[in-house]
């Protein structure tokens, strides 16, 4: 197999831990193993003391199956599947529901290996282009024009990332049927739900609306436990779930046993753990609002109806490449440029879900001012 170099992921490593202060990160703000306890229940904590640092079950402990399965309508333990991470999942959903002269459709910009995975299992994909001047909206024209009779797979990332977006009720039910018309499966990242301002935006998973429906799901993101390294599939589908478990064998095979249980206790927690990230996030939206009012000379977006990420557009002369790279190399403030995501457009991507972006925010104002 051979696969394009991850721009997005070489871009943080270069940064992420050299940067003072991290301005286009796409996770809340994370929990400590202490603070994350004190919110444990009793049989959460338990496990945790008891707990032996041998392999655990190659599916996922039965305890985070149920929590998990507990997030979604009709579905059972037993329709999830654990992964070391949502990557291992995208990864394993590519390289066995797609092989050579199939046809995929990917939501655009994107996690780039949420068609690159798919490129290097020998697929044919086409990108459905979300564009700023439509306010990111899912165009199912567009899409309806865009599959074809050997279109195996749509892939959609809801909430959006990098843009923060979110389909319309009527548009993405337009696309689920479309996928059940022409027998393409429907695979959703959905590793930013439960990050909706409003709670009513939130579409059904994938799961939940189709018997092939294919839902991506994890604790890094709204759930502020990115370095459990914990995600998830989950799906109606068994026979899906069995043949991503055998490409499993092959990768990790099991997840990290401490991340499991503190998995178990943060998602029995979820409630608390979503609270106190959403009041962080929407009081630094709050900030943006404010800062892309007074800035609109320089900057402007399409107001993201989720957290924690939006993806402005810088409007000076100055290539985006080249203004975040004086940012970070001068103010120690890192955004995410939108040429890691292979955009043409002079946008970055925004993090908002951080508690010290207040102080990020007051650098890169006065960056701007320079």
């Amino acid at each position: 197999m051979r696969i394009a170099e991850f721009k997005l992921e070489r871009y943080f490593a270069r940064w992420e831990f050299v940067a003072k202060l991290l301005l286009g990160s796409s996770d809340a703000e994370a929990f400590g193993i202490d603070e994350l306890l004190s919110l444990a229940d009793d049989d959460s904590r338990r496990l945790w003391r008891d707990m032996r640092l041998g392999y655990t079950e190659a599916p996922g402990h039965p305890f985070l199956r149920a929590e998990i399965a507990k997030l979604y309508r009709g579905i059972d333990p037993d329709d999830v599947l654990v992964f070391a991470g949502a990557e291992e999942a995208i990864f394993t959903y590519a390289n066995t529901a797609l092989s050579a002269g199939d046809h995929a459709v990917v939501m655009w910009p994107a996690y780039q290996s949420l068609h690159e995975a798919a490129r290097a299992a020998g697929a044919d994909v086409t990108l459905l282009r979300l564009r700023y001047d439509k306010g990111w909206a899912l165009d199912v024209d567009e899409l309806a024009s865009l599959v074809t009779a050997k279109t195996a797979t749509v892939i959609f990332n809801v909430p959006h990332n990098p843009t923060g977006g979110i389909p319309d009720r009527k548009s993405f039910d337009a696309a689920v049927a479309l996928c059940e018309h022409i027998g393409a499966r429907l695979f959703v990242d959905e590793v930013y739900r439960y990050g909706e301002i409003d709670d009513s935006r939130r579409l059904p998973a994938a799961c939940e609306t189709s018997p092939a429906g294919v839902s991506l799901g994890g604790v890094a993101k709204p759930f502020g436990l990115a370095g459990l390294r914990i995600g998830w599939v989950a799906t109606k589908d068994r026979s899906m779930l069995a043949r991503l478990a055998r490409f499993k064998d092959y990768l990790t095979i099991c997840s990290s046993a401490p991340s499991e249980l503190l998995a178990i206790a943060g998602l029995r927690a979820r409630d608390r753990l979503l609270a106190r990230n959403r009041e962080i996030a929407l009081s630094n939206l709050a900030l943006l609002d404010d800062l892309f009012k007074r800035r609109s000379d320089d900057l402007e977006w399409v107001r993201p109806p989720a957290w924690p990420v939006g993806f402005p557009r810088l409007l000076r002369d100055e290539p985006i490449d080249d203004f975040a790279s004086r940012l970070v190399e001068q103010t120690g403030v890192m955004i995410a440029p939108g040429s890691i995501f292979d955009h043409e457009g002079n946008h970055f991507r925004i993090g908002f879900g951080r508690r010290n972006m207040p102080q990020a925010l007051e650098r890169f104002e006065a960056f701007l001012d320079a």
